[in-house]
């Protein structure tokens, strides 16, 4: 209400009238500001403690028992539909024998023998003492990394009768220079790949190999490692060609991309963030994996590197990949490790003093049981046919009452906090995160990729950033190489030793 002083009554009744208004007024106004201080409050101290939780807490995912409730009795609203119990058999099963674990048998083994003097084999009755067995103990030893140099001699031959003719066929013979990875190079296959496995496998920067290689005695500097690895990361270039064939002719591709610093980018500052991208092979019976370095994180990269693929390509919820819901030939699905870590960073924010289950509780018990029914799957090993009908009788209908609490629910937290974050994620999600159902080769969620990125980030808090673009992208050949080596089972600097022998 307002009033000028010339419109003021002069009755005393209007006024207080007015006064009455007014005051009913303010106090309408102070309860809202009240509340949307409450509200912002709360979403503070919400954020707050997650921030805290994420430096200071527990890194797992994982719920503590106390908080979880399978029958989920302690709505805060009315729910469509109660979620089934379920009875699950626990098979019966050995106790492992504590102890510790045999070494490799087929680690060299030199034998030691401890007997007893000569004079000590005979028996106070004057009888020899008789062997009968013996106890035998082993002990892991090593002996430190040696530095060998191989000479290549390559005798001369001439024929001394020719000598000072003028015939013009050539006098001197000697056997051709062998192929190398690396010509006119002291670097053997066996450096290089103790070099880059050092690097891409143990974590260790160039200038830490720099100051090992020192006090081996030998002086080699991270400037020749680098530029060593930059030509080898060239002749290996026809491999990941061929690991890129395999990647796209899988039924499905899992991508993920993770930041990178690249310190002498052109037209670009040092602190301008680049990114790497994975790309694996879906099949867990074939792995294989495509590493990318590129300046940008635009679905531009995911786009060019699909150019004619069809299948399934399962990724997270970043804007980047929305371009894979409008293509006919590619079916998008989600991630519900993502899904589900919306939800327990909740938990998180609320303390671990919380007494009762929450919505966020709700709707992680819905995520543990259809991740459950896919822990069944594995355990029985069944065929996809099997786990797709399994997906269709089973998940589909949790799948279901899940999608109603969600939308029920949605219109009763405010979207600003963590809940309404998880709760819109979900929902913005659905028709990916119900992708799976679709195939029973398909899996849940993205930790595929997540985990294939993994090496690479741990790599990156060793050794920073790449120098250059050049060397950004040998780094990403040779995780590429590396990680598909590792999951086929093979040992990385066997794997690594082997191809540079032959690749010449």
């Amino acid at each position: 209400m307002n009033l000028e002083l010339s419109q003021l009554p002069d009755d005393a009744g209007k006024l207080k009238a007015v006064i009455v208004d007014l005051k009913q007024s303010y106090e309408h106004k102070l309860d809202e500001l009240r509340a949307d201080f409450e509200k912002e409050n709360s979403i503070l101290i919400e954020q707050i403690r997650l921030l805290r939780a994420q430096l200071y807490g527990r890194k797992t995912e994982k719920i503590p028992l106390e908080h979880r409730d399978t029958t989920l009795p302690l709505f805060d609203m009315p729910e469509p539909e109660e979620l089934p119990v379920e009875e699950v058999e626990v098979p019966a099963h050995k106790r492992k024998k504590r102890g510790r674990k045999p070494l490799p048998k087929d680690l060299p083994r030199e034998t030691v023998i401890h007997d007893i003097p000569e004079e000590e084999k005979v028996c106070a009755c004057g009888a020899t003492l008789e062997r009968i067995g013996e106890e035998v103990s082993e002990k892991l030893d090593i002996i430190p990394a040696k530095i060998r140099v191989i000479r290549h001699i390559r005798p001369k031959y001439a024929c001394k009768e020719c000598e000072g003719s003028r015939d013009e066929r050539p006098s001197v013979r000697i056997a051709p220079v062998e192929p190398e990875l690396l010509p006119k190079s002291i670097a053997t296959p066996g450096l290089i790949a103790h070099i880059l496995t050092g690097k891409f496998v143990d974590h260790m920067p160039f200038y830490r190999q720099e100051k090992q290689f020192h006090r081996l005695g030998i002086d080699l500097s991270r400037r020749n490692m680098s530029r060593w690895a930059i030509k080898v990361a060239a002749a290996c270039q026809p491999l990941l060609n061929l690991c890129r064939e395999e990647v796209l002719s899988g039924y499905c591709i899992n991508i993920d991309e993770t930041a990178l610093q690249v310190l002498n980018e052109p037209g670009r500052a040092a602190k301008t963030k680049s990114y790497m991208w994975v790309f694996r092979r879906g099949d867990p019976y074939r792995p294989v994996f495509i590493y990318e370095y590129h300046p940008t994180r635009s679905g531009d990269v995911a786009s060019s590197f699909l150019q004619g693929y069809k299948g399934y390509v399962q990724t997270d919820g970043y804007i980047g990949y929305d371009f894979l819901d409008h293509l006919t030939d590619i079916v998008h699905t989600g991630c519900w490790a993502h899904a589900r870590r919306y939800f327990v960073d909740v938990t998180k924010a609320q303390g671990r003093n919380r007494k009762k289950a929450g919505s966020a509780d709700v709707a992680l018990e819905y995520i543990r049981k259809l991740y459950r029914l896919e822990s069944r799957a594995r355990d029985k090993k069944l065929e996809p046919d099997e786990i797709y009908a399994l997906r269709q009788t089973k998940s589909k209908p949790i799948l279901s009452q899940f999608n109603k609490w969600l939308l029920k629910r949605s219109g009763q937290t405010p979207p600003r906090g963590l809940l309404g974050k998880a709760i819109a994620y979900c929902l913005n999600q659905w028709d990916r995160l119900e992708g799976y159902l679709k195939d029973g080769r398909l899996s849940m969620d993205n930790n595929a990729a997540e985990n294939a990125i993994r090496p690479f980030v741990v790599g990156r808090k060793n050794w920073l950033f790449s120098g250059t673009p050049e060397g950004a992208e040998a780094s990403a050949l040779f995780y590429s190489l590396i990680e598909t080596a590792k999951a086929n089972g093979l040992e990385p600097y066997s794997y690594l030793r082997y191809i540079f022998e032959k690749l010449p």
